[in-house]
């Protein structure tokens, strides 16, 4: 064999080995990732990853999620806040009696106030629960619960009962946020109804 064949073989195996340590490093980096994601978001890394179909694509989501997330000015509620919306969450919860589907409207609408006082912007429910999902990934369940309910006493499709638990997930997410806390540590959490 000559010199320049043993040069061609040495660069060609150098040149695999550097392919199989490349594809290493981002196997790892790719797997570090998806367990960092994974650990932030808990159930709701689980829930995207089912309603996309597709692991990249919830991941991509995901990291747009945190990026966009990134540029609020989140803050903790001020005493008299808390206070004052907590007021207006028992009334809500009083309405219930006397007129259960006006008061799940207007724990909506308490819920969005609540939102817009800690910062988040408040547009549509897919924004809003993906905005809160960054540090609220599980009681953001509890809201897609509410939500999927209220949907379907839209088209008539509920009991009181079930008008009932979306209050019960109206409230998580309401007790979440008018406490001082601004995140929650993943954890799984088993919510009916959290289909859309």
């Amino acid at each position: 064999m000559s010199s320049t064949s043993l040069v061609l073989i040495a660069v060609a195996v150098v040149v695999v080995i550097a392919i199989v340590v490349a594809l290493a490093i981002h196997s790892q980096q790719q797997a570090r990732r998806r367990r960092l994601l994974r650990e932030r978001f808990g159930p709701e890394y689980d829930r995207l990853v089912t309603a996309t179909g597709s692991t990249a694509k919830a991941e991509r989501e995901l990291e747009a999620r945190q990026k966009r997330a990134a540029r609020f000015n989140i803050r903790a509620l001020s005493r008299d806040e808390q206070i004052r919306f907590t007021a207006r969450w028992q009334q809500v919860q009083s309405e219930f009696v006397d007129d259960p589907k006006a008061s799940l409207g207007h724990a909506d609408e308490l819920l969005g106030e609540v939102m817009t006082a800690r910062g988040y912007p408040v547009q549509d429910f897919d924004q809003r629960s993906a905005d809160l999902s960054v540090d609220h990934p599980v009681v953001v369940q509890h809201y897609h619960a509410a939500h999927g309910i209220a949907l379907s006493h839209k088209k008539g499709e509920t009991t009181t009962e079930d008008l009932r638990q979306a209050m019960i997930h109206y409230r998580a997410l309401f007790e979440d946020l008018v406490s001082d806390a601004t995140s929650v540590t993943p954890a799984r959490v088993d919510v009916p109804h959290a289909a859309e």
